[in-house]
């Protein structure tokens, strides 16, 4: 039986009365969501990244420096990038790869203020299967026809027509499974580019373990597309995000510096 999508209410995003105000804000959730990335444990290395457009400057955008670990990330730590690849603001290196992902995707996708990638387990995993998830969970759900398998391997991006092909593979949807790399997922916010990813990160979790006890029974695609389109807003996921944001704040409150 198809289902209607019910109107759930969610606290709204903060309002600013500034562009300054409204970049500090970014800034902060950005560094929020860096340390968030690293309580899960999706920091490997040097790699990963998290990206927030500029509230003044669309071409431009605020990442974490290169070789900096997530969990001591501070607003202040951020960098500013150009769509030409040179740093205008902050101290630190530029990671190149993320560089040319992020500028790419930001630059075919005016409707996204962020972007998250990184190499966790179960994401870096799930981009050797080579096949969409399955709507197991209302998690899964949520990638549910809005999630694409980009099936050109790109190992480092250092190149400009690999990260094309990465942000044309992406269109209009939140995810992206980059063979045998990882995952990347955009939002309208800081908090929903990185829900996306912990959701997905969840939910590529559940169906091996799924998969490895039997045969699972994926929701109907009525019911999955329900599921989505009242829990799957980009409201839903700001709101999703605001309990992790708490708690680093809350425990770690340099992260605002």
């Amino acid at each position: 039986m198809t289902q209607t999508p019910t109107k759930m209410i969610f606290a709204e995003p903060p309002a600013f009365g500034s562009v300054e105000q409204e970049r500090l804000d970014r800034k902060q959730r950005l560094a929020v969501a860096l340390r968030v990335f690293a309580r899960f444990g999706f920091d490997m290395g040097v790699a990963g990244h998290i990206t927030a457009r500029d509230p003044e400057y669309p071409d431009r955008f605020w990442v974490n420096p290169f070789g900096l670990h997530f969990g001591a990330m501070r607003a202040s730590d951020l960098i500013l990038v150009d769509h030409d690849g040179r740093v205008v603001a902050g101290d630190g290196i530029l990671n190149t790869a993320a560089f040319r992902i992020h500028s790419e995707v930001h630059a075919a996708r005016p409707d996204v203020v962020a972007a998250a990638h990184a190499h966790s387990v179960y994401g870096s995993a799930w981009s050797a299967m080579n096949r969409p998830l399955q709507p197991l969970t209302n998690e899964g759900c949520m990638f549910f026809e809005d999630h694409v398998i980009h099936d050109e391997h790109t190992g480092v991006t250092l190149e400009d027509l690999k990260a094309k092909a990465i942000a044309q593979d992406l269109g209009p949807h939140r995810a992206a499974v980059l063979r045998n790399h990882g995952v990347v997922t955009v939002g309208q916010s800081v908090d929903e580019a990185a829900w996306w990813f912990i959701a997905f990160e969840h939910s590529a979790h559940v169906q091996f373990l799924a998969e490895s006890a039997g045969s699972p029974r994926p929701a109907e695609p009525e019911d999955a597309r329900a599921v989505r389109d009242t829990m799957g807003t980009p409201r839903a996921a700001w709101f999703s995000f605001q309990p992790l944001y708490q708690e680093i704040v809350r425990n770690q409150p340099d992260v605002l510096d």
